[in-house]
């Protein structure tokens, strides 16, 4: 009975590290509860129509409760590995009143000590299999607290080109080139670095899948408010009289094409074509009349 006890606390940190691979470093990013998390947290703020300041804090607000339901699950998997052979497979520094303690409790108290790596010693395995499993845990602390920084310091680079393709895209608007202003070989060169950055931004949302949770504020600064722009110039290319003017604007609709395809996918599930899917988008990240 004390090793299913034992597996049962093995199989929950088994989990969590599933989980946490699969958000922060499997190729195509598919989190399991992390992403539940994530999801639960937008739909909420959405459905009750939180205002954009609360929106705005839904994406880092979601990366704090995933990264505590891993702590939390990981301490707690420990606890369990150790309650069933607490007090017995474990020695006590002399003077300690641990072992008065109920075993539970100690065995949450070891786990958090050894997780954050504080390694106090007054509570230490006995039992040559708890010797060398124990320490495992403090190298899981040490890889949770590695891939947390990791995780920061990967999405807000992505919400940053996001960004910046926002803005060009509305600067664009505003300028409002003609097609006869596009047509040459400066308008072929800014269409294809439009098509570069929405191909990375659709990278990043296959590689970050939870930027698509944070909310980008104002209309200029927000790709949900401007990717439907980025069409309309794809369509100006089509009367273009310059052939790599024409082709450029074929790439640029590629490439919005599949960043629709996969904001589809992964996210909006409309079923539609790429004009349905962006205004999906807006929509879904307030940009359809009813937030500011």
């Amino acid at each position: 009975m004390k090793w299913l006890v034992s597996l049962v606390g093995a199989g929950l940190v088994m989990v969590t590290l599933r989980d946490l691979f699969h958000t922060l470093w499997h190729p195509t990013r598919h989190g399991g509860l992390s992403r539940l998390v994530m999801t639960a947290l937008w739909r909420l703020a959405r459905r009750f129509r939180a205002p954009g300041r609360i929106v705005g804090l839904v994406g880092p607000l979601a990366m704090v409760t995933v990264v505590s339901m891993w702590a939390v699950t990981v301490v707690l998997g420990w606890a369990i590995v150790y309650w069933p052979h607490m007090p017995g497979a474990f020695t006590f520094s002399p003077g300690s009143q641990a072992a008065q303690e109920p075993a539970l409790l100690d065995s949450v108290y070891l786990s958090l000590v050894t997780v954050a790596t504080l390694g106090l010693g007054d509570i230490a395995p006995d039992e040559g299999w708890l010797r060398l499993v124990s320490p495992l845990e403090a190298l899981i602390g040490f890889a949770l607290l590695t891939a947390t920084v990791s995780w920061v310091l990967e999405i807000y680079p992505a919400l940053t080109r996001r960004r910046v393709l926002a803005v060009r895209l509305a600067l664009l608007r505003d300028a409002d080139p003609t097609t006869q202003q596009i047509d040459c070989t400066a308008g072929a060169l800014l269409l294809d670095s439009l098509a570069t950055e929405v191909a990375r931004v659709r990278i990043d949302f296959t590689q970050y899948a939870e930027a698509y949770y944070f909310h980008d504020g104002a209309d200029h600064s927000s790709l949900a408010a401007m990717v439907g722009y980025a069409a309309v110039l794809a369509q100006r290319c089509e009367a273009a009289g310059r052939p790599e003017v024409r082709l450029t604007g074929v790439l640029l609709a590629g490439a919005l094409k599949d960043l629709a395809s996969i904001l589809d996918q992964r996210f909006l599930h409309t079923g539609g074509p790429p004009t349905a899917v962006f205004a999906a988008y807006a929509a879904d990240h307030g940009r359809d009349g009813t937030q500011p």
